[in-house]
């Protein structure tokens, strides 16, 4: 009888000591503080995205010094991550960004370049506007879905492009005053690749009137598909600019001629002269040899980063059009005469489990 009253005793004991380590192990084990994230950022717990969704959040530093916060809020039911870079200072306070001082939803005097992406993230990674520039400062966004794709769809068929345009807006409007202090009345943008065509067809049709300043259309345009919100307003204060290469994707080589082509027709239609329409709406595809946005006659990445290092170049208040890299005076020719875009070569555009790639 002792024996089993022992035996009982020890099997009581041993589920005791399995249950305490269980408990254990189910507390959530907190980070210390300083300690880094998987990818070797700061990671910061618990960001708030205007009251959408909650998120991590992770901090690292520009290439000018600025910090820059990456962060993903929910939209419209969109997970919307993306990144901004800025003085440390001009981060609010609330942004968990170390050294910022800034009162959530007070505007400040530096502007913003939004960028949106080429199909499959690869600027977003790269973030090439993430040195303040011209006082604007660089934000860029990540397209909400698996294929980080623009607009949703295949190729020049953009079939979300209506919610995205519309979860950008709302992200520029309503959440980034949260976490730092810019200037509403000065937000340019800059497109690459398919994010040109969710701005150019989606985005400033719908939104363009009331931001009412420029955007960089690189290496892609579509003519807008939905109405045109203001359209007198739109194309009377906004500067468009196309800029391409001599060797662009086919698919691209027809949609970027109809894009500069719709857009001046808006313009026309405004009551806008020739010489006004070309100080507004210009076009350029000077570079060779360098593929679809190989702007540097070199590659995608490459090219990119030259066009946003010279984005003042385009877009500054006293922009020359002489961007370091492309060998012509000006990129900033008129769009009129000029809508027929010649391309001497062509690349093909890659495609996978039957979605093409832009």
């Amino acid at each position: 009888m002792a024996f089993w009253t022992i035996s009982w005793i020890r099997v009581i004991s041993v589920i005791c000591l399995l249950s305490l380590v269980l408990d254990v192990q189910a507390v959530p084990q907190r980070r210390r503080k300083g300690s880094k994230a998987a990818n070797g950022e700061t990671a910061n717990g618990g960001a708030t995205g205007n009251g959408q969704g909650t998120t991590a959040q992770r901090i690292t530093t520009a290439t000018d010094g600025s910090m820059i916060l990456d962060k993903t809020v929910t939209i419209d039911g969109l997970p919307i991550r993306y990144k901004i870079s800025a003085p440390a200072d001009q981060f609010t306070a609330d942004s968990g960004v170390p050294g910022g001082t800034a009162t959530a939803g007070t505007a400040g005097t530096a502007g913003l370049n939004v960028l949106l992406h080429g199909d499959g993230g690869q600027s977003f990674v790269d973030f090439p506007n993430q040195a303040v520039q011209n006082n604007l400062m660089g934000v860029v966004v990540l397209a909400p879905n698996q294929e980080r794709f623009w607009g949703g769809g295949s190729g020049l068929q953009r079939t979300d492009g209506v919610q995205h345009a519309a979860a950008v807006n709302t992200l520029i409007t309503q959440q980034l005053a949260q976490d730092v202090a810019f200037d509403p009345a000065n937000v340019f943008f800059t497109g690459v690749s398919g994010g040109s065509l969710l701005l150019s067809g989606f985005f400033v049709p719908a939104f363009g009137a009331t931001y009412q300043t420029g955007v960089v259309l690189n290496c892609g345009a579509l003519a807008p598909q939905v109405d045109v919100v203001d359209a007198n307003t739109l194309v009377s204060n906004m500067k468009i600019h196309f800029q391409t290469t001599k060797d662009e994707l086919a698919s691209l080589q027809d949609a970027i001629p109809a894009a500069i082509t719709a857009y001046e027709d808006l313009a026309t239609t405004a009551g806008l002269s020739a010489d006004q329409i070309g100080q507004l709406q210009t076009v350029d595809n000077t570079p060779d040899g360098g593929g679809h946005c190989g702007f540097d006659g070199q590659g995608f990445v490459s090219g990119v980063q030259l066009m946003s290092d010279g984005y003042a170049d385009i877009m500054g208040d006293n922009a020359t059009g002489a961007v370091n890299g492309i060998n012509v005076a000006s990129v900033l020719t008129s769009v009129v005469g000029n809508e027929n875009v010649v391309f001497t070569s062509a690349g093909r555009a890659q495609k996978r489990d039957g979605i093409e790639y832009i």
